[in-house]
């Protein structure tokens, strides 16, 4: 089994985080905001990742810091739980439709982090959750997972549904490319010999 236990405090958040990526998709997710919640909740049962995440933070004064850095530690948790990376599909791509919304995604498990956000979201606000931090936790996930990815808005005007696309769309990404092609018989997914 692939999992990953991580624990990060700091003087904004306090977090703890167990993710296994050959999981079932449960998930047991407090981070005190309920729109991020549920994006999380999504994320796990449309990955098929196992996670279990607390966050208490400083939500006194907005939801950022505790977005921004559950991004950083479910993306570190991911890096540990691949491990050597050897014979994981490493690339993966999901089109997912929600209602009026289309949302491309694209990844590679390269170690090269780079993200291309291209959701363009009307509302700043879905509940109590500024739609800009959408972006925020995808940066954070990329850069310490390793992940060059891709999000691309096709078509759709709801903020609500266009992030939960994303969300979506990344983990049926991400469960193509961490999955193991026997195939491959324990080599790396490179022509150089690493990732």
């Amino acid at each position: 089994m692939r999992i990953s236990h991580i624990v990060r405090n700091t003087r904004e958040t306090a977090i703890e985080l167990t993710l296994n990526i050959d999981g079932e998709g449960k998930r047991s997710i407090n981070t005190d905001c309920g729109f991020f919640n549920h994006m999380l909740e999504l994320f796990a049962a449309h990955s098929r990742f196992d996670i279990d995440v607390t966050c208490k933070g400083d939500s006194h004064v907005d939801y950022h810091h505790t977005v921004e850095d559950v991004g950083i530690v479910l993306g570190q948790a991911l890096k540990n739980a691949l491990g050597d990376k050897r014979s994981i599909n490493r690339y993966g791509s999901f089109l997912l439709p929600m209602d009026e919304a289309l949302v491309m995604v694209a990844l590679d498990i390269s170690a090269r982090p780079y993200l291309d956000y291209g959701l363009d979201l009307d509302e700043r606000v879905v509940g109590d959750f500024d739609a800009e931090l959408g972006e925020e936790f995808f940066a954070a996930f990329t850069r310490e997972a390793g992940l060059t990815l891709h999000i691309r808005q096709l078509a759709g005007r709801n903020t609500h549904h266009l992030l939960e696309a994303a969300f979506k769309g990344v983990a049926r990404a991400l469960k193509e490319a961490v999955a193991i092609d026997e195939k491959l018989n324990g080599e790396l997914p490179s022509t150089k010999g690493v990732l």
